[in-house]
């Protein structure tokens, strides 16, 4: 497909939200009612773990690895307004500023007092992880009553937020158990297998969708396999996202993807004060270890899609992958859309849970649907917190270092393939950090 046909569908989807395979009322009717009739507590996936609010972030950070959970409650009395969240997303952005917390003038701290308690609270030896919950802006806390819907779920999740909180029944203060984002997009995919018209549209191609990012290159978040991991954790804080894809220097061909969770659950535990500074080539080895203890086969997961992959297919994909999202690469000459495509092939674009989660809420009549909302927030937010605290003469976005360009991009600069600065050289003063050991000094 030439450049002049991807952008002409690209500014078509921006007007109209189901201008291509759009779902037959009459069924788009029966399945909605389907929806409205399921409870949201059918789909809990992870339990309620709190923590009180002056537990350290390293005492946090070790029960969300123990307990193998994604996310804790984090509580400072028992009403509703003092609950915090905190993951791995805020682990990534408390270690990034570890490592860049160097570059903040005091003047600049004073601008920022919640970075100035942060590091405040570094020097004195004790961070509470209260601090430091939602630190990442991917965090907000989402409740929904005990009788919430599948229809309410789609509220949620088609604004960005990742998972929700489902209260217990009155008189109760508690809370039931969180669902997340992936769960909802497991139970749509078994629907399918249960209705037939459902499984039919799902059998679309993604090119035949709404998807707003299918063919948008720079919605690609990527670094070079040369970079270190420290690099792909600045990137993935930056660019407001919880995982980069990992692309060869050569040939800018995906290699496979490094997410926040991946950053918790190898860097934490890990005793080498070099981990940060791995070549993330490197580093996609360590993470995909354990896979092969467990049965002795050596297990590539595939984190990319075709613009002709079934929308059923690329759900499962992420369900497999546990991604958030996948990328797509560029049709290979020959193919199937039911094949993986080629790892020699360019990205043009991605998909995530989000924006097909998206898809599902417009069938349902549901308004205020802005899958990238949060997302913008939260590069808006980096932007503003990192100019004041640049270097003099440091380079401009598009001064950035990269790799060699797939076919694809010839649609845009660099400034989404690679960070902004290497941080392999600038990483001083983290002494007074839990973790410094485990951060590479220059």
């Amino acid at each position: 497909m030439s450049l002049g046909k991807r952008l002409s569908v690209s500014s078509i989807r921006s007007e109209s939200p189901l201008a291509f395979a759009a779902a037959p009322n009459a069924d788009a009717e029966e399945w909605t009612k389907a929806w409205s009739q399921t409870l949201a507590r059918e789909l809990i996936d992870c339990p309620v773990v709190s923590v009180d609010a002056d537990t350290t972030v390293e005492e946090a950070c070790e029960l969300l690895l123990s307990k193998d959970i994604l996310c804790l409650t984090v509580t400072r009395n028992s009403s509703e307004s003092s609950i915090e969240l905190f993951d791995f997303s805020d682990v990534n952005a408390f270690l990034t500023l570890a490592a860049t917390q160097h570059r903040f003038t005091p003047e600049d701290l004073l601008g920022n007092p919640r970075i100035h308690q942060i590091v405040t609270a570094a020097k004195a030896g004790r961070v509470p992880v209260h601090i430091v919950s939602n630190l990442s802006e991917k965090n907000p806390l989402e409740t929904l009553p005990h009788d919430a819907t599948v229809i309410s779920l789609l509220s949620v999740f088609a604004r960005g937020p990742h998972r929700a909180l489902i209260r217990a029944p009155p008189p109760s203060s508690d809370y039931l158990g969180f669902v997340s984002d992936r769960s909802l997009l497991s139970w749509f995919t078994s629907r399918a297998n249960q209705t037939a018209s459902l499984h039919a549209f799902l059998t679309n191609s993604l090119s035949s969708l709404n998807l707003p990012s299918l063919y948008l290159y720079t919605s690609v978040v990527a670094a070079s396999a040369a970079q270190s991991v420290l690099d792909a954790m600045k990137l993935m804080s930056d660019e407001g996202v919880s995982s980069v894809a990992v692309v060869e220097e050569e040939n800018g061909a995906l290699l496979s993807a490094v997410s926040v969770r991946d950053i918790g659950r190898v860097v934490i535990p890990s005793q080498s004060k070099q981990i940060l500074s791995t070549p993330l080539k490197q580093f996609v080895s360590l993470i995909k270890a354990p896979d092969g203890l467990t049965d002795g086969i050596d297990k590539s997961p595939i984190y990319s899609v075709l613009p002709s992959s079934t929308l059923l297919y690329t759900m499962q994909k992420l369900i497999a992958t546990n991604a958030h999202r996948v990328f797509v690469t560029d049709e290979p000459q020959t193919h199937s859309p039911m094949l993986s495509p080629s790892p020699s092939a360019g990205l043009c674009g991605i998909v995530s849970v989000v924006d097909i989660l998206s898809l599902f809420a417009r069938i349902a009549n549901i308004t205020d649907i802005d899958p990238s909302r949060m997302q913008r927030h939260r590069r808006a937010s980096s932007a503003s917190s990192h100019s004041s605290s640049s270097a003099p003469g440091g380079r401009s976005p598009d001064q950035h270092q990269g790799f060699p360009r797939s076919r694809s991009s010839s649609r845009t600069g660099y400034s989404r393939l690679s960070p902004r600065n290497s941080l392999r050289n600038s990483v001083s003063s983290l002494d007074t950090f839990q973790w410094a050991e485990r951060v590479p000094k220059a």
